[in-house]
């Protein structure tokens, strides 16, 4: 079996990511609990390399990354440049910056995987690259019950134009998790 590459994001039922301030915050008020739900152990446990946009990388101290973030696998960071300073690596958790675009990325993240799962963490511009690229394989999206009214839409972008197969609907606390298989 070959990697699979998941993305996807939280969002407000009205669709945003991020509210007007450019914060997730009101969408993850469930952040300390969420870790130990079956849920996103099932995720964690399925999920072998991940990718995700320099913006998303930078949202928290990388060198906190080692041993209290959620995926311990190699992270694969789409950028035009790379840090100065190399964050915190170990065994399990490393870093590559791929300054050579999103196609580049999955190939790397794909090989580091192996038959577990690339999950794509975060970057809306990343996310819709990925999908106007056709190197998605399912969607992912949580739906947290709070209207933001406004901010930043993950699926903002007339150029796509994605058929979806639903494959799963869960339930954890407030958040609803909707799973698609993309079509092509």
């Amino acid at each position: 079996m070959t990697a699979h590459v998941i993305a996807g994001m939280t969002t407000s039922l009205d669709g945003f990511v991020a509210d007007r301030n450019g914060s997730a915050g009101p969408l993850y008020p469930d952040l300390a609990a969420l870790r130990d739900t079956p849920y996103m152990q099932t995720v964690i446990e399925r999920t072998g390399a991940a990718l995700m946009g320099r913006r998303t990388f930078e949202m928290g101290d990388p060198d906190s990354y080692v041993g209290g973030y959620e995926y311990q696998v190699p992270l694969f960071v789409v950028t035009h440049r790379p840090p100065e300073v190399a964050p915190k690596q170990d065994d399990h958790l490393t870093f590559t910056f791929v300054t050579d675009g999103v196609e580049s990325a999955v190939a790397q993240a794909k090989a580091a995987a192996g038959d577990k799962d690339v999950q794509v963490v975060g970057g809306v511009d990343v996310t819709r690259q990925l999908l106007r690229a056709g190197l998605v394989d399912e969607l992912r999206v949580d739906v947290m019950p709070v209207l933001l009214g406004a901010g930043l839409r993950l699926f903002d972008d007339e150029s796509l134009a994605v058929e979806l197969e639903k494959l799963d609907v869960q339930e954890s606390a407030a958040r609803t998790s909707l799973s698609f298989r993309i079509r092509r």
